[in-house]
């Protein structure tokens, strides 16, 4: 079986317990996600199976949107309601909650939740956490594209992001903005890429007869398409010369895409990724 499925995570389970889940009801062997989702986190991942998972390198589109909400009165050791209380605070509401919203968008160094998968030499931040050491003040690029507000009674807004950006980091800094402690409450991932919430199966409702998968070509639409003759030459991986301008190309096998082929001199093209 190959392809992308679309999941609804439930809140309560991690990533790697649905692709096992899958893996079972599916009779999968070679089965992956494109990126973890917190477990207490809910929404869109991207399940990719068989010849799948071979291009998740060249996945490009993975901007995410999600709907979260904003906690005020402390902070936690995790940035979000469900870590440990370090201080408390008493709630502070003279803002504009949509100005400070705003005050959020563009590029900016954004300084990564202590708990969080993020390595600094070769150990997660979480597991320095783990060792008591939390005093490490660990920074990322990231791109805020629109932050806007749903509701103001319960500090509900919706980001578009990039990838990497914490969503936990925003909510603990809205506290810094507006003279308070604060942390997340609530994280729904409603989209990853041109991955929606609206194509995403519920994980009890995926089988063997309804699963609804999604072709590979919807991750490759970025990289130009050739198809290629004599088509055993890309088979056998021996490198090709084709006129291009593009420096990455994808090559297909009857609209099928069978190897992600790089520039390598010229017009000299060399196999980077079979797909087959």
């Amino acid at each position: 079986m190959d392809g992308i499925l679309v999941i609804n995570k439930p809140t309560g389970m991690t990533s790697h317990d649905v692709v096992n889940i899958l893996r079972k009801k599916l009779k999968q062997k070679k089965i992956g996600h494109t990126g973890t989702l917190d477990p207490d986190a809910s929404g869109v991942l991207i399940i990719l199976l068989g010849k799948a998972c071979k291009a998740l390198q060249f996945l490009q589109d993975t901007d995410k949107v999600y709907k979260s909400s904003i906690q005020l009165g402390y902070n936690t050791d995790t940035d979000d309601i469900y870590g440990n209380k370090i201080s408390e605070k008493e709630i502070n509401l003279d803002f504009d909650f949509e100005k400070v919203l705003s005050s959020f968008t563009g590029k900016q160094r954004q300084k990564v939740p202590m708990t969080s998968a993020k390595k600094i030499n070769g150990k997660k931040l979480m597991e320095y956490q783990r060792e008591g050491i939390t005093d490490l003040d660990v920074y990322t690029d990231v791109e805020i594209y629109s932050i806007k507000r749903i509701s103001t009674e319960d500090l509900s807004f919706i980001v578009h992001c990039s990838s990497g950006c914490y969503v936990r980091s925003i909510c603990r800094d809205f506290g810094l903005k507006t003279d308070n402690l604060s942390c997340m409450k609530s994280l729904e991932r409603i989209q990853v890429g041109r991955f929606t919430i609206d194509m995403a199966q519920n994980l009890e409702d995926v089988s063997l007869d309804s699963i609804q998968l999604y072709p590979l070509e919807m991750v490759l639409s970025h990289i130009e398409k050739i198809e290629y003759q004599p088509v055993k030459d890309i088979y056998n991986g021996k490198s090709i010369r084709i006129e291009t301008k593009a420096n990455q190309i994808c090559l297909y096998d009857n609209n099928q895409p069978i190897a992600i082929y790089q520039r390598k001199s010229d017009d000299i093209f060399s196999c980077v990724r079979g797909l087959f």
